[in-house]
C-alpha cells in the first residue's frame, strides 16, 4: 500500500501544481485597476458628469412646454431621428426622454470605446510587448489575462452605472425618475459590456494592438451606422441589428423596458467566450490570421525612414479618413435642412449668430468644421506619439544603431503625422462638402466647405509640435498631447453652446482659425500658427538628439 501511494504521490503532486486556466486572475485584476487607477476614473468621471452637465442644461434650456414641444418638432425628421435615436421618445418628451433620445446612443459610442481599449490594452498590448509571456511563465493560466481584462471592463462599466443611476436618480427628469435613471445606467453597462466582448475576439484575430483596437472601433461604427439607418428611415428590423439600437429601445424614462439588457448580456457572454476558445487556438503572442507573406526584397519606399513610417501608420490612417468622410457626408446630408431643425432653439441660434455668417447653415457648417479638426487631432496626436511606443517596444533602438539620424527617424513619423492629418481635413472637408452641396442644390459649397476643413491644417500641425515637443524633452508626460484635442473640442465646440467666455477658446490653437465660410479668410494668424508648429517640432526634434532612449 506503501508502494501503491508512493506511486500516485508524485502525479497527485503535479496534478496539484498545475495552474488552472484561470489562476492568477484575481491579481492580474487588482494588477490592472493599479496600473489604471487613473486612466479610469478620469473615463469615469468625464462620462458621469458630461452626463450630468447635459441634463442639467435640458432643464435650463427646455423648461418651457413651448420650448419643448419646439425641440419635438425639430428632431421628429429623418434627419434628426439619425443623429438622435427611435421616434418613440418623441411620444412623451420629458427632460428624461430628452436626454435618452440624445445622448444614449452618443454616449454608447464612447462607452464602448473605453471598454475596448480596456480589453486590447491588458491582453493584446502585453502580449506585443512580450510581457505577458513573461507572466505566464510563474502560476499564471492561459485564460488569465483575457479574463482580468474583461472584469476591469465590468468593473469600469458598472461603476458608471451605478454613478449615472445615482446622479440622474436625484434630479427632476420625469415621472418615475427613479426606475428611468437606473434602466438608463444599466444601458450604458450593458452596451459597454458587449464592446469588451468583442473586444475579447479582435484580440484574438490579429497579433496587433493597433489591429485589434481597430477592428473592434469597426464594428462600434457599424453598430452606430446600422442604427442611424434604421431610424430615420423607420426600419425597426435594421436598428434592431445594432446593440446601440437595442438599448436606446430600453426607452429610460419612457417604458423602462429591461428586457433589451439581456439581449446585450447574452450578446457579451456569447463573444467573451468566443473569445477564450480562439485564444485557446493561437500561440502567445500571435493571431488568428496569419501574416501575409511579405516581398523577398523591400521596396524602394521601404529603404528609407519615411516610407517605412507610412508603412506602420497606413492602417489606421486609412480608417480615420474613410471615418471622416463618413462623417462630413452625415452632417453634410443634413445642411439643407438645419434652417427647419435648429431655427426655433434660442439658444443654438445665439451659438450660430455669435459665429456669423450670412445663413444658418454656413455657420451650422462653421461649427462643424471645429468636430472635424479635433476628431482629426486625434490621429495627429497618435501618430505624433508612435515614435514613443515604437521606442519603448525596443524597436526603435536597433534603427538609431545604424546609420540613420535620430531626426531622420523621429521626423519621418512627424511628416506622416503632420501630412496623414490634412489628409483627414481634406476627406472630411469634401464628405460634409459633396452631400452639402447636395442637400442645399449649392454646388459651390464642395470647393467652400472644404477649403473651411484645410483651414485648420496649421491647428493640427500645433498639435503635432506640442506632442513632438514632449516626446522629444518630457516623454513621461508625453501623453498629454491628448489635452489639446480635448480643450478643442470642450472650448471649441462646447464653449460656443454653453458660453463660454472667448478667452477660453483662445488658448487653443483651433481657436485662431477663421470661421470659414461664415467668417472670412484671414491668412496671418494661419501663417503665424504655421511659424509656431516649424519651431515646435524642431525643438521636440532637439529634445529627442539629446536624451537618452527609454525602454520598457
Amino acid at each position: 500500500m506503501s508502494a501503491t501511494t508512493a506511486a500516485r504521490t508524485p502525479a497527485a503532486a503535479r496534478t496539484l501544481s498545475t495552474p488552472g486556466a484561470l489562476a492568477g486572475t484575481r491579481t492580474l485584476v487588482r494588477f490592472n485597476l493599479r496600473r489604471d487607477r487613473v486612466r479610469l476614473p478620469v473615463w469615469v468621471l468625464a462620462l458621469f458628469l458630461s452626463t450630468l452637465a447635459t441634463a442639467d442644461k435640458f432643464t435650463t434650456l427646455y423648461a418651457a412646454p413651448e420650448d419643448r414641444a419646439s425641440l419635438l418638432a425639430t428632431m421628429d425628421s429623418p434627419a434628426g431621428l439619425a443623429m438622435t435615436g427611435p421616434r418613440h421618445y418623441l411620444d412623451d418628451y420629458t427632460f428624461g426622454s430628452m436626454l435618452g433620445h440624445q445622448m444614449l446612443g452618443f454616449l454608447a459610442v464612447l462607452v464602448g470605446l473605453m471598454s475596448v481599449l480596456i480589453v486590447t490594452r491588458h491582453t493584446r498590448d502585453e502580449e506585443e510587448t512580450n510581457r505577458a509571456e513573461l507572466v505566464r511563465s510563474t502560476v499564471v493560466g492561459r485564460h488569465a489575462h483575457l479574463a482580468a481584462a474583461l472584469w476591469v471592463a465590468v468593473i469600469a462599466d458598472l461603476s458608471l452605472a451605478v454613478l449615472l443611476a445615482a446622479g440622474l436618480g436625484a434630479m427632476d427628469l420625469g415621472p418615475d425618475g427613479a426606475a428611468g435613471a437606473l434602466v438608463y445606467g444599466l444601458a450604458h453597462a450593458a452596451v459597454g459590456l458587449v464592446f469588451a466582448g468583442v473586444a475579447a475576439i479582435t484580440t484574438q484575430i490579429t497579433a496587433h494592438t493597433r489591429g485589434a483596437s481597430g477592428m473592434a472601433l469597426a464594428v462600434i461604427g457599424l453598430a452606430y451606422v446600422l442604427r442611424a439607418a434604421g431610424d430615420a428611415g423607420g426600419d425597426d428590423a435594421l436598428s434592431w441589428l445594432s446593440p446601440i439600437g437595442w438599448i436606446q429601445r430600453t426607452y429610460p424614462y419612457v417604458d423602462n423596458r429591461w428586457w433589451p439588457l439581456l439581449l446585450c448580456a447574452a450578446l457579451a457572454v456569447l463573444c467573451a467566450g468566443t473569445g477564450f476558445v480562439l485564444s485557446t487556438r493561437r500561440d502567445v503572442g500571435a493571431g488568428l490570421r496569419a501574416g501575409r507573406p511579405g516581398s523577398p526584397t523591400a521596396s524602394r519606399a521601404l529603404l528609407g525612414p519615411l516610407g517605412f513610417a507610412l508603412r506602420l501608420h497606413r492602417s489606421v490612417l486609412a480608417g480615420f479618413v474613410a471615418g471622416l468622410f463618413v462623417m462630413g457626408a452625415m452632417y453634410g446630408s443634413i445642411l439643407g435642412e438645419v434652417e427647419d431643425m435648429l431655427g426655433s432653439i434660442d439658444q443654438i441660434q445665439e451659438a450660430l449668430r455669435r459665429i456669423g455668417g450670412a445663413t444658418m447653415a454656413e455657420s451650422f457648417a462653421s461649427m462643424i468644421m471645429v468636430i472635424l479638426a479635433v476628431v482629426a487631432s486625434v490621429y495627429v496626436v497618435m501618430a505624433s506619439l508612435r515614435p514613443l511606443a515604437e521606442e519603448h517596444a525596443g524597436r526603435a533602438e536597433p534603427l538609431l544603431a545604424t546609420g540613420l539620424s535620430r531626426a531622420r527617424w523621429a521626423g519621418s513619423h512627424l511628416a506622416v503625422a503632420l501630412a496623414g492629418g490634412t489628409a483627414l481635413l481634406l476627406a472630411g472637408g469634401l464628405g460634409i462638402g459633396v452631400l452639402g452641396a447636395a442637400s442645399t442644390d449649392d454646388p459651390g459649397l464642395v470647393l467652400s466647405l472644404t477649403g473651411a476643413a484645410l483651414a485648420y491644417a496649421p491647428a493640427l500641425w500645433v498639435t503635432a509640435g506640442v506632442a513632438s515637443v514632449l516626446f522629444g524633452w518630457l516623454p513621461r508626460a508625453a501623453r498629454a498631447a491628448w489635452t489639446v484635442p480635448v480643450y478643442a473640442f470642450v472650448t471649441g465646440y462646447l464653449g460656443q453652446l454653453l458660453r463660454f467666455p472667448d478667452w477660453t477658446n483662445d488658448l487653443s490653437p483651433f481657436g485662431h482659425v477663421p470661421k470659414l465660410p461664415a467668417a472670412p479668410m484671414e491668412w496671418t494668424p494661419l501663417a503665424v500658427l504655421t511659424v509656431i508648429a516649424a519651431a515646435l517640432v524642431l525643438f521636440g526634434l532637439e529634445g529627442f538628439r539629446r536624451r537618452d532612449l527609454q525602454t520598457t
